[in-house]
């Protein structure tokens, strides 16, 4: 397996190339606060087993970029700029390649909504759902939801042009506007759905790429519910649900990010490899 560091503009990415021909090629689009490097290990995997995999950072994020210098890149930019933008890089770079893609709770709203482009063949959306902070079902978890989208983390914003997201709890820092989109979208019961600039309902409409949702029992921000209805707007796709719990990956707990980390590279990842293998060896027959 070979890595290549990559530009795709301003966004920093990473080639994970099969030492042969590859057979297919994905890109990994990632959560909010998440750097790409986290991905690293996943993206190795499926490089070993014929999967040409792009990781990337978005911009204002890890290597694209700090988000001090990028405080005005909001949500909407990631998911209707960088995700094409990485899409159609890869796709130049593997031409006659079923192109697949995965989306990690931020990167699956965009491909839930088109942006990974008609060209794939499937699609993954990890971790993703449609909910406000208010159906967050822990209480504790839904105050503290509450305090950094709406009270901590726009305040920081303001002062500092970024969110220091590391010192927080919430992974890597972000641009100020990502950060009071994503509360914005967090107050309302719809999420982006209610939001007129999104168009969000009826791009959801237009994918009609199969599908695979994936969940977690313990994960108390992407719960089965707040997928459902996330999924619910896929109308013409068709949709396949997986919900996992800890034991069903033999380990402690999974949660939103668990499912990258390779305690469960041998009970999770196989199944989800097979999943892709199976709508990249169907393209040529649709």
């Amino acid at each position: 397996m070979r890595n290549n560091e990559v530009r795709v503009g301003r966004i920093g990415a990473t080639l994970h190339e099969p030492d042969d021909e590859p057979a297919a090629a994905l890109v990994i689009h990632p959560a909010t606060a998440t750097p790409s490097r986290f991905y690293a290990n996943f993206a190795a995997y499926l490089a070993d087993n014929g999967i040409a995999t792009v990781t990337y950072d978005y911009r204002g994020t890890g290597r694209s970029g700090s988000p001090r210098a990028n405080r005005s890149l909001g949500m909407r930019d990631w998911i209707t700029e960088d995700v094409p933008a990485v899409t159609a890089w890869t796709a130049a770079r593997f031409p006659g390649l079923p192109q697949l893609a995965i989306g990690h709770s931020v990167g699956g709203h965009a491909l839930a909504l088109g942006y990974g482009g008609p060209g794939l063949s499937g699609l993954v959306i990890l971790a993703s759902h449609a909910a406000s902070a208010r159906a967050v079902p822990d209480p504790a978890e839904r105050r503290r939801v509450r305090l950094l989208l709406h009270v901590v983390g726009p305040a920081l914003g303001s002062v500092l042009g970024y969110v220091p997201a590391r010192r927080l709890g919430l992974g890597e820092d972000i641009p100020a506007a990502a950060m009071r989109q994503w509360g914005g979208w967090a107050k309302l019961d719809g999420y982006f759905f209610d939001d007129p600039a999104m168009d969000a309902a009826a791009r959801a409409a237009t994918v009609t790429q199969p599908v695979l949702a994936v969940g977690f029992t313990d994960d108390k921000w992407a719960t089965p519910a707040s997928i459902d209805r996330l999924t619910s707007h896929l109308t013409a796709a068709p949709v396949e649900r997986r919900t996992y719990s800890p034991a069903d990956g033999g380990v402690d707990a999974i949660g939103h990010h668990g499912f990258l980390r390779r305690g469960v590279r041998d009970t999770l990842w196989p199944e989800l490899l097979t999943w892709l293998q199976k709508q990249s060896s169907m393209t040529d027959s649709r």
